[in-house]
């Protein structure tokens, strides 16, 4: 997997502090990076649903029932 380099600016106190820590400034990073992009999927896979919700909403289950019966007449 290819990687690219990112650039953060964040206050010296803050880095400082987490390196005296032990924490893996990298890692945090690409960690909460990845939690975000999760998120962001979550909420389009969301939405999308939701979309799909409102339009099978506009017929009622009678009708999708004889859309899916002339759709397996035709094959």
């Amino acid at each position: 997997m290819s990687s690219v380099v990112i650039n953060v600016r964040i206050p010296r106190g803050l880095k400082e502090e987490a390196e005296k820590l032990g924490i893996n400034i990298d890692e945090v990073a690409r960690r909460a990076l990845e939690e975000e992009v999760i998120k962001a999927k979550y909420r389009e896979a969301r939405d999308a649903a939701k979309e799909l919700g409102r339009f099978f909403a506009r017929r009622s289950p009678e009708e999708w029932t004889e859309i899916i019966k002339e759709g397996r007449k035709g094959r």
